[in-house]
């Protein structure tokens, strides 16, 4: 080699890292939609580590995020000292510090009760309840001071919240506080579960009083329990109906009714003597809705959310609460009305109660019950709904569901279940079903819209029971000459028997809406294996005790009278469904009564629309149909034509157009 070419080298050599300094740092590549998504809105709620713009301003400490939410109060300090840090930047990364900090406590086995053996020695035992304590007390600690930092940046940046209208960051942090306010509320009620609920929470130097103004029915209760919806998942709702906002979600459970459940049977219920006056199958709403924020009082700065002892629990019934004033603007208060309904269903077990009370097992529903399904406002309409043969409340999950999803609907109706034995003679449900459905209405501000213009649904069965509610007729004299002597000579002058075919529409109806109705009974009901079901349900023999026991006259042969049942106007339902029926012949043409609007909602499973071939496999359309209908509707699909979306859709125009037409304003 040359001495040039060695010179050469040494300086190329000398120059190597200068070359490398000045090469290209930064490349490209493509990557996928999710990934840039995730990267800008996963945060420490959806994955194990905090969100992207928390850590970019951790990266200006130089510490490294996990040491960092190993000591949130050293990290947090570190990031106020650094002027270079934004308020937003420094309260929403503070947030998740501390948030991340709280879940990473909640996941440890010192926060764990289960850890606690009974079988340890007592020193063992205390000395893990006592490291349980301490841990749920720093949980609560760091879970405090997210809601400070995150509450702090929603509403008390130098930029207002609604110039973040399209942040990504704002509804992090938004999450971050209704979530930490979740958690909070939830270790709490836990801690102290089954205690009245308290006038103030304590964590630390923090007092949360709590305020019950916007929903009085919670002061002084003592809660079953209280949960959180966001952990509650449930199978067999189509939908969950949420109202995005401000605040964390909860259900909170009253204790069950305490009286008790027997097979007793009243004869006369409009004229019995109930204690405390009111029908005890009346049951008001159990599972709430509810809605909490937690506000500082008196905080004008930044410094007094973050340091002030004094915060406001606010309790609300986000049914009749929408928006909330705070500093002076409106906003969306956070609301979640499916679950309440997804728990009463999951837990009460519906379904099976109306197929064991078919067959006379369940004695807890020989009477009917009606359930209101929300706190009671006196200024929304009422729909009550009854169901079909061998079903239950569950019949109408849809459509429920629905209408609470539908902003309209939900703002201007409220719902009635009504469950009932469909094993009882069609007659003697229609007549406490009639009484019960008054009883409830009885109770209203009798002066309020929802005392007036309700609709009644009826499914099937249910629809029968329907058209009776709202129809005027007086059955009696057709009912004598439809009877055997012998039972003419039991029943003409017996005034409950009477009082069962005198039928009267309940005066706060004005529309009714009828689906796969069989008004004029069905052949469905004479096939060889209805038949022989038929034959299997027997009529509540709590029903035919009360029965002989109200017959005045005492010459009566009781075990006569017994054996005549089945085979005239006293038998079971699924009997009184046949088109060969005393009771469809008694029935079938009645009509609602003058000034009811009415509607059918029909199924159709042949391929063809000739009236003669309609039936939804059950229901033929010469049985379903009603002259005199605002509206007829023939849809494609079985007798469960209430579960179809289509047939929703149709109750839901039909809903609206009654608001309409009532002059209510809806959007």
């Amino acid at each position: 080699m040359s001495p040039i070419q060695k010179h050469t080298l040494i300086a190329l050599f000398t120059l190597t890292p200068l070359l490398f300094s000045g090469c290209q740092v930064v490349s490209v590549k493509n990557q996928s939609l999710n990934v840039t998504i995730a990267n800008e809105r996963d945060s420490i709620l959806t994955r194990k580590k905090m969100s992207e713009a928390s850590l970019n301003v951790l990266s200006m400490t130089g510490r490294q995020a996990e040491k960092c939410t190993e000591t949130p109060d050293e990290c947090v300090h570190d990031l106020k000292i650094i002027p270079q840090i934004q308020d937003e930047q420094l309260l929403a990364t503070a947030s998740e510090i501390y948030l991340t900090n709280a879940l990473s406590l909640d996941s440890s086995s010192s926060c764990n009760i289960s850890v606690v053996n009974k079988y340890q020695s007592k020193e063992k035992q205390d000395s893990h309840q006592k490291a349980y304590e301490q841990c749920l007390d720093q949980e609560l600690a760091m879970l405090d001071k997210s809601i400070r930092y995150s509450y702090a940046y929603l509403f008390k940046t130098k930029r207002h919240p609604t110039e973040r209208l399209f942040d990504n960051r704002q509804v992090q942090i938004r999450d971050f506080y209704n979530q930490a306010l979740a958690k909070m509320i939830t270790i709490y009620t836990a801690r102290y579960k089954g205690e009245q609920v308290p006038k103030q929470i304590k964590i630390g130097k923090s007092i949360y009083a709590i305020n019950y103004n916007n929903y009085p029915q919670l002061a002084d209760k003592k809660l079953d329990r209280l949960e959180s919806s966001y952990n509650l998942n449930f199978s067999g709702l189509r939908s969950i109906n949420r109202r995005d906002g401000f605040g964390s979600e909860f259900v909170a459970t009253l204790p069950a009714d305490k009286t008790t459940k027997d097979s007793k049977y009243i004869v006369d219920p409009l004229n019995y003597k109930y204690e405390n006056g009111i029908n005890p199958n009346i049951h008001q709403p159990r599972y709430l809705s509810v809605t909490m924020t937690a506000q500082p009082q008196n905080a004008s700065s930044v410094d007094d959310i973050l340091n002030s002892p004094n915060f406001q629990l606010n309790i609300y019934d986000p049914y009749s609460i929408e928006k909330l004033n705070i500093g002076g603007n409106q906003y969306p208060l956070a609301a979640n009305f499916s679950a309440p309904y997804g728990l009463w269903l999951a837990e009460n077990n519906l379904g099976a109660a109306a197929y064991l009370s078919l067959i006379d097992r369940d004695k807890s529903i020989t009477m009917p019950h009606l359930y209101m399904l929300e706190p009671y406002n006196p200024n929304k309409k009422i729909i009550v709904l009854v169901h079909g043969l061998a079903s239950s409340p569950e019949a109408w999950i849809r459509l429920t569901n629905d209408i609470m999803g539908d902003t309209a609907l939900r703002e201007n109706y409220q719902v009635w279940q009504v469950f009932y034995s469909t094993n009882m003679p069609i007659l003697e449900s229609r007549f406490q079903i009639d009484a019960i459905v008054q009883q409830a209405f009885a109770t209203l501000d009798q002066n309020s819209p929802s005392a007036k213009d309700a609709v009644l649904i009826g499914h099937s069965m249910g629809g029968i029971i329907a058209r009776l509610m709202v129809s005027d007729a007086d059955l009696t004299q057709p009912a004598l000459k439809l009877m055997k002597p012998q039972q003419l000579y039991r029943f003409k002058n017996e005034p409950l028997f009477k009082a069962r075919l005198m039928i009267k529409p309940i005066s706060n109806f004005d529309r009714a809406i009828f689906l796969s109705s069989p008004h004029r009974g069905t052949d469905y009901a004479d096939r060889w294996f209805t038949l022989a079901a038929r034959k299997i349900i027997k009529v509540p023999g709590a029903f035919l005790g009360a029965l002989a026991d109200s017959i005045t006259d005492n010459d009566v042969n009781i075990k006569s009278f017994m054996k005549d049942l089945g085979h005239g106007l006293i038998q079971n339902g699924p009997s009184d469904l046949s088109h060969n029926s005393k009771f469809t012949e008694l029935t079938e043409n009645v009509m609602p009564a003058k000034g009811i609007v009415y509607h059918s909602i029909l199924g159709n499973l042949s391929k063809n629309n000739d009236p003669s071939q309609i039936n939804d496999g059950v229901v033929p359309y010469k049985s379903a149909h009603l002259d005199g209908a605002a509206s007829e509707i023939i849809i494609k699909g079985g007798h469960s034509i209430q579960e179809t979306p289509e047939a929703v859709l149709e109750l839901r125009r039909i809903l609206r157009l009654h608001l309409k037409e009532l002059g209510i304003k809806i959007n």
